[in-house]
């Protein structure tokens, strides 16, 4: 069974904005040449990796509830440009919205079990991924 994590997506308003930033970063990519990849990069290595890499996603808090996920691909260990060693969330491009659940602040990520993971919208109801966030 997998398992997931939950991280707070600072500064984003809505799934729109986290969805344009992928695609802003997209867009820089291939005007570089380079292939694409999503990382969200952390200073904490999960230490349950194995479990998240059994078919786990991030799902992201925005504006005080949990509100859309995205599929882990991989983690991975990276050094950033000060020499501190951090890890890479690799992340599959789509978001999924997710059935809205509040959520508190807290620093860091979280881990969250599959049998408490909020339904995919579009598995949950008929249309409602469709409708405007607000």
């Amino acid at each position: 069974m997998p398992l997931h994590l939950v991280k707070l997506c600072v500064g984003a308003e809505s799934i729109q904005d986290l969805e344009s930033w992928i695609a802003q970063r997209a867009r820089a990519a291939q005007a570089r040449g380079e292939r694409f990849e999503q990382q969200h990069v952390t200073r904490m290595t999960p230490k349950r990796g194995d479990e998240i890499r059994d078919g786990g996603s991030l799902y992201w808090v925005i504006k005080g509830q949990i509100a859309a996920r995205q599929t882990i691909l991989d983690l991975r260990g990276v050094v950033d440009g000060e020499g501190v060693s951090r890890c890479a969330i690799v992340l599959e491009p789509q978001v999924r919205p997710v059935r809205p659940r509040p959520m508190r602040p807290f620093q860091g990520w979280r881990y969250l079990a599959d049998k408490d993971a909020p339904a995919d919208l579009t598995e949950s109801g008929a249309g409602l991924a469709a409708l405007p966030e607000a």
